[in-house]
């Protein structure tokens, strides 16, 4: 099999592989934009060329996730991280009990932290004692009938976890961090009263966040607010309230449509995505006697495999032997160590099909 482009072997938690079309059409982009014959890294965010460029990505995930007028679309600064804040701020009111949090990973533990110093919540389900290797689900969990909302993380990126997708409507307004698998399969928007995901994982280039919002949900936001701060502000102004990040949303744009022209929509995409996380674990699992799965088995993501030999060292040369190949981005987080392979939209069946025989080669070497 011959050895593709570096880029395409980027198994990267985030920043992500930029699928091909992409990457090139961004490269030209960075020198001279066709239309204007300007680097976009130099357009005016007030001007028409990006004003279009604005309509069309909002255009595209309304097209992508078949959303009604009932929900907003606005584009983000800040990351998941500022939103941990921003969304407690806009909907934990006193016209509601707490809002209530699940804490299934790491990036679900550091959202319910920053929501703890905004104001009270509570965890409605805790993962932490178990390691981290399951989820709960979402629709059995014990939860306030009266309470803001609940929150979620559907791809926990570090330990391998993911949901399943809600199989009816949430008792109170369900609040999804999406970041890791937003646009990686269709979703019923209407489950939702917001789903918010930021960009480099499958949707570009790091800089902008999406993010989906029930306009009923706008209707609880106080007054007060900072106003870069307050969602209302960001919808009102159309995404563009202070200088937004061009570069960022123009590659989201081409992301988007390659999602819908290349690739053919989320529908495809999902097949995809499913294909190539089942060739790995099949791999992984042939490997059980030297590989350990961190999360277990009906909670493991499609988007992210977290795995280890069980001894650093070995995990080490097995990272030597990637790299020697032209793979980047299997290091596992601080925080877990080991091995992870991210398998974002981008990220090629051909590009797993190389880290999976990489994978058995090294295995026979060492048996």
């Amino acid at each position: 099999m011959p050895m593709p482009h570096a880029n395409t072997l980027n198994f990267s938690a985030g920043p992500g592989a930029l699928p091909a079309a992409v990457l090139a059409q961004v490269r030209d982009a960075i020198a001279a934009l066709p239309e204007t014959g300007v680097s976009v890294l130099g357009m005016s965010h007030r001007s028409d060329w990006f004003l279009a460029i604005l309509d069309e990505a909002e255009r595209h995930v309304r097209h992508l996730l078949g959303l009604s007028d009932r929900y907003a679309v606005s584009f983000l600064q800040g990351g998941s991280s500022l939103l941990f804040a921003t969304v407690p701020m806009n909907y934990a009111t006193p016209a509601f009990a707490a809002p209530e949090y699940v804490v299934s990973g790491y990036w679900s533990a550091r959202a319910s932290a920053e929501a703890g110093r905004v104001g009270p919540h509570r965890i409605a389900w805790d993962g932490q004692r178990a390691g981290f290797r399951e989820l709960p689900v979402l629709e059995q969990l014990d939860v306030d009938p009266r309470a803001a909302y609940l929150h979620y993380v559907s791809n926990e990126t570090i330990e391998g976890l993911q949901f399943a997708l809600p199989a009816r409507p949430a008792s109170v307004p369900l609040i999804a961090d999406m970041s890791s698998d937003f646009l990686s399969k269709p979703i019923d928007a209407w489950h939702f009263g917001m789903i918010y995901a930021h960009a480099q994982k499958n949707l570009g280039a790091a800089g902008v966040t999406v993010a989906v919002i029930d306009r009923e949900l706008l209707t609880r936001i106080p007054g007060g607010l900072p106003h870069i701060l307050d969602f209302r502000t960001q919808i009102a102004h159309g995404s563009n309230y202070n200088t937004p990040p061009v570069f960022a949303i123009y590659v989201l744009t081409l992301i988007t449509r390659w999602l819908r022209d290349d690739i053919g929509g989320l529908e495809q995409v999902q097949r995809i995505n499913e294909g190539k996380a089942a060739r790995l674990y099949a791999v992984l699992d042939e490997m059980s006697d030297a590989v350990t799965i961190h999360a277990k088995r009906p909670w493991r993501s499609q988007m992210n495999v977290a795995f280890t030999f069980g001894d650093a060292r070995l995990d080490r040369a097995f990272l030597d032997t990637a790299e020697a190949r032209g793979m980047s981005g299997l290091e596992g987080h601080r925080s877990l160590r080991g091995l992870r392979a991210s398998l974002y939209n981008a990220v090629t069946p051909q590009a797993v099909e190389i880290l999976c025989e990489t994978l058995i080669e090294f295995a026979l070497q060492r048996a």
